[in-house]
């Protein structure tokens, strides 16, 4: 049987092992960067050091030197968001309260030194509390169990990150290139306004077709002022999630969206994915682990607050030494520890529904984003597919029957007018579906925000109506 001595020796060498707690915090650091890696194939960066901030500039000058793509955007932001790197100092007090956890606490030593005439008498006393030398080894496990779930909420903030990065450089695209768009739209509309203004003049169109041509003038005018600004809105909070500022707020993004892929995505089973690989549930059965152990832990103290177990050595003048040991505990009395029993039986239920709360959550969102990805890919394979081809053939024809004279100049501008509404709808389509895809990348694997698409630029667009073909 291990004695008392033996079982403090033992104690104080796990404590003296355990380490300090920035070896710790880097270990935790690298497995969050291997989580992040194995589901999105980028590392964050921990910067730390001034040779850890040369080196994310040099990453930054050479990403920034080129047009932006997605993964770039998301690299920039996993590398240099000030946010996230705040996040970063959650592991750094973890692995602090980690590495305390395996420490027992300080011993208490006394000293008294009293007098009576010529005599003397001094005492001498130090104590540890034995109780917590007992328990520290399951303490310590609750705490291991605690900066594990502090790992799985560092890779959740990196991967959250990294999908809104994802979703506003897509936004940000798409508004760049609508912008660009509604200026042609109004370079078109400034020249038929002028040509109607011509014709009006000899006498070859009546001034409610001049002011028709100069109302949509001034209309896409007023929308092009709007989209730009939208546009700059868009691309600034792409730089606010990326963390740039200065210089590289300068960053050049591609002229449009990528294609659609040939076929959508297949995925079989995206609901077992989900609760298997979503870091929030991940985080739930942590959670409820922990609580479980701390239930076990608590009623098996409950009737046991501190025990203290202390050596004393008096010393008193002309006679010898007294030594020996005391122990103090709390009885029981009043407090027979049923309060905290059932404090502790309400949080572990609380983590057990919570945990079932979240995989219902994690089974849903996954279903409704493989829905909403078919549906955003279907419906702008629809217009790239169906829809803009038959009007490019309608214009076609429009252009034959104007060529033979069979149609006016101003039947010909509105046809142009009703094909900017499906050009415009598609691009919105082709945005939706980008956003769509980042939504379902990360389904499985974090939890995903809804407000991907709010602001819309293409909202600026014209739709069809029938003012516009006339």
């Amino acid at each position: 049987m291990m004695t008392v001595q033996k079982r403090i020796a033992v104690l104080a060498l796990a404590a003296v092992t355990a380490g300090c707690a920035g070896p710790v915090a880097e270990r935790a650091f690298n497995d969050v960067a291997a989580t992040t890696e194995q589901r999105i194939g980028q590392r964050p960066a921990w910067i730390k050091s001034d040779d850890d901030e040369r080196a994310v500039r040099d990453t930054l000058d050479r990403l920034l030197a080129r047009p932006l793509t997605a993964d770039d955007a998301v690299q920039v932001a996993l590398l240099n968001n000030r946010r996230l790197q705040g996040s970063f100092a959650e592991l750094g007090i973890g692995a602090a309260d980690l590495t305390a956890s395996w420490r027992p606490g300080n011993p208490g030593i006394s000293y008294a030194r009293l007098r009576r005439g010529s005599e003397t008498e001094i005492e001498r006393g130090i104590s540890i509390d034995a109780f917590s030398l007992l328990l520290l080894p399951f303490a310590a496990g609750i705490e291991e169990r605690r900066y594990e779930a502090t790992k799985l909420r560092t890779a959740t903030a990196v991967l959250a990150l990294a999908a809104q990065t994802r979703k506003a450089w897509y936004e940000a695209v798409a508004a760049e290139q609508t912008a660009v768009y509604v200026g042609q739209i109004r370079d078109a509309a400034e020249t038929q306004a002028e040509l109607a203004r011509r014709m009006k003049q000899v006498g070859n169109a009546s001034a409610l077709r001049l002011l028709r041509e100069q109302i949509f003038y001034a209309d896409a005018t007023a929308r092009l002022a709007k989209s730009r600004v939208m546009a700059v809105a868009a691309r600034e909070r792409l730089t606010r999630l990326m963390g740039l500022w200065g210089r590289d707020t300068a960053f050049q993004l591609p002229d449009r969206l990528p294609d659609l892929p040939a076929a959508p995505r297949n995925v079989e089973n995206i609901e077992a994915e989900a609760i298997a690989g979503r870091l929030d549930v991940q985080m739930a059965k942590a959670d409820l682990a922990a609580t479980r152990k701390a239930y076990g832990l608590t009623n098996a103290t409950r009737f046991i607050n501190v025990l203290e177990v202390g050596y004393q050595r008096n010393s008193q003048t002309g006679k010898a030494d007294q030594k020996g040991y005391d122990i103090a505990l709390e009885v029981p009395l009043f407090d027979f520890g049923d309060a905290r029993a059932t404090r502790a039986e309400h949080y572990y239920l609380q983590a057990v529904n919570a945990l079932a709360d979240t995989a219902v959550q994690a089974r849903s969102a996954a279903r409704e984003n493989y829905l909403a990805y078919r549906a955003a890919y279907d419906l702008s394979r629809h217009y790239q597919v169906e829809i803009i081809p038959l009007r490019q053939k309608a214009s076609e024809e429009m252009v034959l029957r104007y060529n033979g004279m069979l149609i006016s100049t101003f039947e010909l501008l509105a046809d142009a007018r009703e094909q900017i509404a499906d050009v415009s709808a598609a691009l919105e389509a082709q945005r939706d579906f980008w956003i769509a895809d980042t939504d379902l990348s990360f389904v499985t694997i974090a939890p995903v925000d809804s407000g991907g698409m709010s602001g819309s630029s293409n909202s600026l667009l014209p739709r069809r109506s029938a003012a516009a073909a006339h």
